[in-house]
């Protein structure tokens, strides 16, 4: 079975308020922009609504007002893709043809690139496990996971200081080409982030 990676260029801290602040302006710009999915999302998940799961419209407006939220786990995915709603109408998809779709450990295979690098302020495995924003129940699927601008600006730190060693030594680590292109989408996620102030890169692996 193959996931795949929905990585977004925003404000980290200004969606991440988003949640739970009984903005009724942004749940109605929100079921604007995406009633189509909404109903397509509630087709799909027929099955789990019957079962007690809230429907996309109802996980939406628990997610923008706090919740309430369902004590059931395995209904907190809905959760997690009204929040990924609110970041791809806040923030710029990002190219990610590197991870999408992929298999087993790639992430984890791209991460041991990033290290090879120097880079370890950044995961990419992290968009697969991090945890939402509270109160936001935990769910597997999507995970979420985030870059903040710090981290972004200590990962670009560490990957100029590995240059740097490996201009003098002669030696840049020896990875294999998928993992070098992947590696390279990470950092034009990271540079494009650093143009823009106060920006990082939230991702949701599905």
């Amino acid at each position: 079975m193959s996931s795949s990676l929905s990585v977004y260029l925003l404000d980290v801290a200004a969606t991440r308020a988003w949640v739970g602040s009984r903005d009724d302006e942004l749940f109605a710009a929100v079921q604007g922009e995406f009633r189509e999915d909404l109903a397509r999302d509630d087709d799909y998940h027929r099955l789990a609504i019957q079962q007690g799961a809230p429907t996309a419209y109802e996980a939406l407006r628990a997610v923008i007002h706090g919740g309430p939220f369902s004590g059931n786990r395995d209904h907190a995915f809905q959760y997690g893709y009204a929040y990924r709603r609110l970041c791809e109408l806040a923030g710029a998809f990002l190219p990610n043809d590197c991870f999408t779709p992929h298999r087993g450990g790639w992430l984890s295979v791209v991460d041991q690139g990033l290290k090879a690098w120097g880079i370890t302020a950044v995961s990419v495995e992290a968009f697969g496990n991090g945890v939402p924003p509270a109160p936001l129940p935990y769910t597997f699927t999507p995970g979420c996971g985030e870059w903040t601008p710090d981290n972004i600006a200590e990962a670009l730190g560490q990957f100029e200081s590995s240059k740097r060693a490996a201009g003098v030594s002669g030696q840049a680590p020896s990875l294999e080409p998928h993992v070098v292109e992947a590696v390279s989408q990470c950092l034009d996620w990271m540079r494009r982030a650093e143009a823009r102030p106060g920006f990082g890169v939230i991702g949701f692996r599905s």
